[in-house]
């Protein structure tokens, strides 16, 4: 097992008003780091300046964010600098883009490798979702190339990471970017997705634990598809359930707004003007991979489940 200290010098941030990083003084402390503790480092770039600062201040990785991935010409822009550089880095990590979009990650890929310099994938997912189809495609696409996994901002909930972590055994993927502060709640950008050193190395342990176990018990050929087809499923189903949570937390403010007004929880012309609609839906959309029969029967345990949250507030 090996490790790289990162650390963001230059921060995008969707607000101006936000920490953006210490700039380019903090390569120093990066520079220490490497000399104290014998480890390589990396720091994101989003410009060619940032590349050439980094690798001119002894730095031995260079990444590129969701948000710079979404920008195909930065990123030539990034590879044309290196490749005109007398030194390199010793690797380059592209993450995907902010919106699932494999073939741009994999553009991505390809615009990178023209400099000559090893070249990894990391998957963050989109606004904290994993996204596995389009990580499957990626990993389908390009299997010569290490896939890592970053847990942290694929959830964005320090909770959820040892669990998302997992996956690095089920996906056989090639390691992880896990952001770790000793306080994480005095951090200055991102604290609420972030482990303490302590509960990475549980996190870890577990996996070692897990790989030791798999090597052992020999999984059947061909098994890896089939992880990275329930991984969609699970992706999915967490999706199902939150949209109809959603729903229902809507379904809620409908029956206050009724109570207010006077209006009865059952309104029979909604109802039946739903269900001609679901009746429609897949002759007008030329849809059948949802039979109507289902549909109706689905429809009909979220609308009761629905009315009996507004009789409650009624009552």
């Amino acid at each position: 097992m090996s490790f790289i200290y990162r650390a963001g010098v230059w921060k995008p941030r969707t607000s101006p008003y936000t920490f953006q990083g210490a700039g380019e003084e903090a390569l120093a402390w990066l520079q220490e780091v490497k000399e104290t503790c014998h480890v390589p480092v990396a720091t994101e770039v989003a410009t060619p300046e940032h590349a050439e600062a980094a690798l001119r201040a002894g730095i031995d990785y260079l990444w590129i964010g969701a948000r710079t991935s979404a920008n195909p010409i930065a990123v030539e822009a990034i590879s044309h600098r290196l490749s005109s550089l007398s030194i390199q880095p010793k690797g380059l990590i592209i993450k995907n883009p902010v919106n699932a979009d494999a073939d741009l990650w994999l553009g991505n890929i390809a615009r990178l490798e023209k400099t000559g310099v090893p070249v990894m994938a990391a998957h963050r997912g989109c606004n904290h979702e994993p996204c596995w189809a389009m990580a499957h495609k990626v990993r389908t696409k390009r299997p010569d190339i290490p896939l890592l996994l970053d847990p942290s901002h694929m959830s964005g909930n320090a909770a959820k990471v040892p669990e998302l972590t997992e996956k690095i055994v089920d996906l056989k993927l090639d390691g992880a970017m896990i952001e770790v502060h000793c306080h994480p709640e005095s951090a200055l950008s991102d604290k609420d997705q972030q482990l303490t050193p302590i509960q990475v190395g549980n996190t870890l342990d577990s996996i070692l634990s897990r790989l030791c176990l798999v090597s052992l018990i020999c999984p059947s050929e061909g098994s890896e598809e089939l992880q990275w087809l329930r991984a969609e499923i699970d992706e999915l189903d967490d999706r199902l359930w939150d949209t109809i949570a959603a729903r229902m937390e809507v379904s809620e403010r409908i029956g206050a707004w009724k109570k207010a007004h006077g209006v009865t929880p059952l309104q029979p012309e909604r109802y039946l003007q739903i269900v001609d609609k679901l009746k429609t839906r897949n002759e007008t959309l030329q849809d059948n991979s949802l039979s109507t029969d289902f549909m109706l029967r689905l429809w009909e345990l979220i609308h009761e489940e629905s009315l009996q949250k507004q009789l409650k507030i009624e009552n």
